[in-house]
């Protein structure tokens, strides 16, 4: 068999591990995915070091793990596809910038905020020169940005963020989409914070309007939504 044979054999199969660690995170077979990602590791950590493939492979590991608070075992694989996406595809691109805002997310749940904030900036920075100013990507990590700063109390550095993640997705997304939700929400959040509730409460109100709308897996944002009132 040649060599070629043999590297198709091998992506196919790195292929379909992925994917059916993929289908089983969905399922909620997190033991599952993690046996599917870690033989799709496996196989991509023959394709080489700065393969794309082994950028995905450690980044969606890292994601399974981070969503089971498994933050100790998530980091260095987050921080390893970091590296693996700047070599193979440069500083610059979106993919670096999605490793970014992962390795950011993480340290920010454990409450090292001082630690998320700079990983959060470069994302923005690569984003706006990637994608522009409306792309929804931007809008996500700059509302990821804001919700950092809120809960640091540093409302007049959250608060543009916010709005501009807001008016990016209302413009891109559609005014009832559940990402505006998110949006309205926690910008009703930022002010309550500010003890201004007069000003939060029609935020909080339209949020919950579109959740209502939504159903399905937005009953608890519903629900939180309702609190707020």
């Amino acid at each position: 068999m040649s060599c070629v044979s043999c590297n198709w054999i091998r992506e196919g199969r790195w292929q379909v591990y992925q994917d059916d660690g993929t289908r089983s995170l969905e399922k909620g077979h997190y033991a599952e995915a993690e046996r599917q990602w870690k033989k799709a590791l496996e196989i991509a950590e023959g394709f080489g070091a700065q393969d794309p493939r082994l950028g995905t492979s450690l980044n969606n590991l890292g994601r399974l793990y981070a969503g089971q608070g498994r933050y100790a075992e998530a980091e260095p694989l987050y921080a390893k596809a970091l590296a693996v996406w700047e070599s193979a595809w440069g500083p610059g691109h979106p993919a670096v910038a999605k490793a970014l805002d992962n390795l950011a997310a993480l340290r920010y749940a454990q409450g090292r905020y001082a630690e998320a904030e700079p990983l959060y900036k470069r994302s923005l920075d690569i984003k706006t020169k990637a994608l522009g100013r409306e792309h929804p990507d931007l809008a996500t990590t700059e509302h990821n940005l804001g919700t950092l700063y809120r809960v640091q109390g540093r409302f007049a550095d959250a608060e543009p963020l916010y709005r501009h993640a807001l008016a990016v997705r209302e413009k891109r997304l559609g005014a009832n989409h559940p990402d505006v939700a998110t949006s309205l929400n926690d910008l009703g959040n930022l002010y309550r914070a500010e003890d201004k509730p007069e000003k939060a409460e029609p935020f909080h109100r339209r949020a919950i309007t579109i959740w209502e709308k939504s159903g399905g897996q937005r009953r608890l944002d519903l629900a939180a939504g309702l609190e707020n009132l």
